[in-house]
């Protein structure tokens, strides 16, 4: 498993549009199961509603875990992705 921690740069946090490019990326990760957590709360991070419904905010921080897969590509990706829209 590969996990990190980012925080949310967006003034919005993540709300629909970011949070659908986000989805999109995971998916083309095929294999890899990506789960996204703030606190106590952890979500799958292809399901968009649960992860908009999260509520993840501006200076809030998340911890990103990949299992499967190309692991480290992935989390790659995603932090990429993350630090490029969020």
């Amino acid at each position: 498993m590969k996990t990190f921690e980012y925080t949310i740069t967006d003034p919005v946090g993540i709300h629909a549009r970011p949070a659908g490019l986000l989805v999109k990326e995971i998916k083309s990760h095929a294999g890899s199961a990506v789960t996204i957590t703030k606190g106590e709360k952890s979500v799958n991070a292809l399901k968009l509603m649960a992860l908009m419904q999260m509520g993840i905010k501006q200076g809030e921080t998340i911890t990103v875990s990949v299992e499967g897969g190309d692991e480290a590509a992935t989390a790659a990706a995603i932090e990429a992705f993350l630090k490029a829209n969020l």
